[in-house]
C-alpha cells in the first residue's frame, strides 16, 4: 500500500514538469503522415494512397488556443485507371493553417480539435503504360481542412503525437490539353509524430 502511494506521488510529480502549453509557446512536430484519398475520385482513374514526411509549427496565443502551420515533403501518388493499371503519378505539397483548440493543456494527455485551410500544389505530373508521352495536368486545390488529435508526454518537453485529419482536396484534370473533369481526392489523413516545445 505504501508503494502504490509513493508511485502516485511520483507520479503527480512528474505530470507538474511534463509539457504544459501556455500562451506565447511554440509545438514543433515532425513525423509521417499517411493519406488515404477517397473511393471513388474520378469515372476514369483512382488516386492511390501515400505516406509523407510531414512537419508542424503551433503557435499558443492563450493556454487553449493556438494556430498551427502544416508543411510536407512532397507525398507521391499513383493515379490508376478503374480496374486498371498504373497510368500516372503525381506530386503535391499540402500547406495547411489550422486554428486550435486544446481541451486540457495542463495535462500529460493533451487532446485538441482543429479546423483550417489547405492549398494543395500539384506538380511533376508524369504519365506511363497507356498514357505514356501525354500531358497530364492537375490544377492546385484550395479546400477545407478539420483534425483531431492528442499530444503525450514522454518527458518534460518531449511529447508524441497521433492525429487524423480530413482534407478537401479536389483537382480539374486535363489530359492532352483536353479537360477529363474534377477528380476528388478529398484523403483522411493519419498522422504519427514526435514533438517538443520551444
Amino acid at each position: 500500500m505504501r508503494g502504490l502511494k509513493v508511485a502516485v506521488v511520483v507520479l503527480g510529480v512528474l505530470a507538474c514538469t511534463f509539457v504544459r502549453a501556455e500562451a506565447g509557446d511554440w509545438l514543433i512536430r515532425v513525423g509521417t503522415h499517411y493519406a488515404d484519398p477517397k473511393s471513388d475520385n474520378h469515372d476514369l482513374v483512382e488516386v492511390e494512397a501515400a505516406f509523407g514526411v510531414t512537419f508542424s509549427a503551433t503557435y499558443f496565443f492563450t493556454p487553449n488556443w493556438a494556430v498551427e502551420v502544416l508543411a510536407a515533403l512532397p507525398f507521391t501518388h499513383d493515379i490508376k485507371l478503374k480496374g486498371g493499371p498504373t497510368v500516372a503519378e503525381t506530386k503535391h505539397l499540402p500547406p495547411t493553417v489550422s486554428l486550435q483548440y486544446h481541451f486540457m493543456p495542463d495535462r500529460s494527455w493533451r487532446p485538441y480539435i482543429g479546423a483550417g485551410v489547405n492549398y494543395t500544389i500539384f506538380f511533376q505530373e508524369d504519365t506511363t503504360g497507356p498514357l505514356s508521352g501525354l500531358e497530364l495536368e492537375l490544377d492546385d486545390s484550395i479546400g477545407l481542412s478539420a483534425q483531431l488529435g492528442v499530444d503525450i508526454d514522454l518527458s518534460q518537453n518531449l511529447f508524441l503525437n497521433l492525429e487524423v485529419r480530413y482534407i478537401d482536396i479536389e483537382t480539374d484534370a486535363s489530359l492532352a490539353g483536353s479537360s477529363i473533369g474534377t477528380v476528388e481526392i478529398d484523403p483522411w489523413a493519419a498522422g504519427l509524430n514526435i514533438g517538443f516545445r520551444i
